[in-house]
């Protein structure tokens, strides 16, 4: 394992996003919908930091080839669907166990969205159940293609360059550590609200525990085609429906606890699925060598 090649692209990586993810704090008296548009802006350009890190150490501290990210890989197509379509699975189980749960109730009135077209400009003229049936549409289709192009800052740095050089210390820890990284490099917009308004210190913790689930899920994918294609795919998908179901709750509920795919309700479904994966022998992930399966490493 290469330690200065993680540590310099750890430090370029939390230098170039850190900064972004705290420049909202700044903001002062901005107007509330400028200062979130500025913020989701900046923390878009946040999601390249990895990307930049990674091409930057790849190429100019370990003198490796750009091809060497694997950008030119594609890999079994069959993992594309899995990419797309199960985002959206556990997205829906995760709101389906809220409703179970008790943490939210059902609004088919859809009260949430009447009020955020009420406060907007000519909101009134428009069915809010054309806005909803667009919106939903939109998230399963285009909106995981263009996500992707974000995603894909995430991706190359997260899964193409850390998972990668972690793989000497075995397949788990690799996951498990790479997880933990991606988990705490969101700290600082954590801090500001995503993902668990009204839990700032508390919400980081359990960003951590999200990434390492989503990211055992993530890296199973990458694994399977050694490409950073397919991942930024399935974070592109997730990105794109993974607030869904708060359009069909009632206002009020506590959307740090459930609701969204990130938050713990919505964990057991990633959780039953990596059981599945191990249960399966899908992971770890093994190739046959000899005509005996070995654990995956990479090249």
């Amino acid at each position: 394992m290469e330690r200065k090649s993680l540590l310099w692209f750890l430090g370029i990586t939390f230098l170039i996003s850190w900064p972004l993810f705290l420049a909202p704090l700044f903001f002062g008296e901005l107007e509330a919908t400028n200062k979130q548009l500025m913020t989701q802006g900046l923390w878009a350009i946040a999601m390249w930091g990895p990307g930049i890190a990674a091409i930057i150490t790849t190429v100019f501290i370990m003198k490796q080839p750009f091809k060497s990210l694997r950008l030119n890989t594609l890999g079994p197509k069959r993992f594309y669907l899995w990419a797309w379509i199960l985002p959206i699975g556990l997205t829906v189980i995760g709101g389906l166990l809220t409703l179970l749960f008790g943490m939210a109730k059902l609004d088919l009135n859809f009260t949430m969205m009447h009020d955020a077209m009420a406060s907007a400009a000519g909101g009134d003229t428009i069915p809010v159940e054309a806005i909803i049936v667009i919106q939903v549409l939109f998230a399963f289709t285009l909106a995981p293609f263009i996500n992707m192009l974000f995603a894909l800052g995430e991706e190359l740095g997260w899964r193409g360059f850390l998972l990668s050089h972690l793989m000497p210390l075995g397949q788990w820890k690799a996951i498990l550590v790479s997880g933990i990284i991606w988990g705490v490099w969101h700290a600082p917009a954590v801090a500001q609200g995503l993902n668990y308004p009204g839990y700032p210190i508390l919400g980081m913790f359990m960003m951590i525990v999200f990434c390492v689930l989503l990211g055992t899920i993530l890296s199973w994918l990458y694994l399977n085609t050694k490409s950073p294609w397919v991942v930024a795919l399935a974070h592109g998908s997730l990105n794109a429906v993974a607030g869904l179901p708060v359009i069909f709750f009632q206002p009020g509920f506590n959307m740090a606890l459930g609701g969204t795919v990130a938050t713990p309700v919505a964990w057991i479904g990633m959780g039953l699925f990596i059981a599945w994966l191990v249960m399966t022998k899908q992971l770890p992930v093994v190739e046959q060598v000899n005509n005996k399966q070995v654990e995956l490493p990479l090249e």
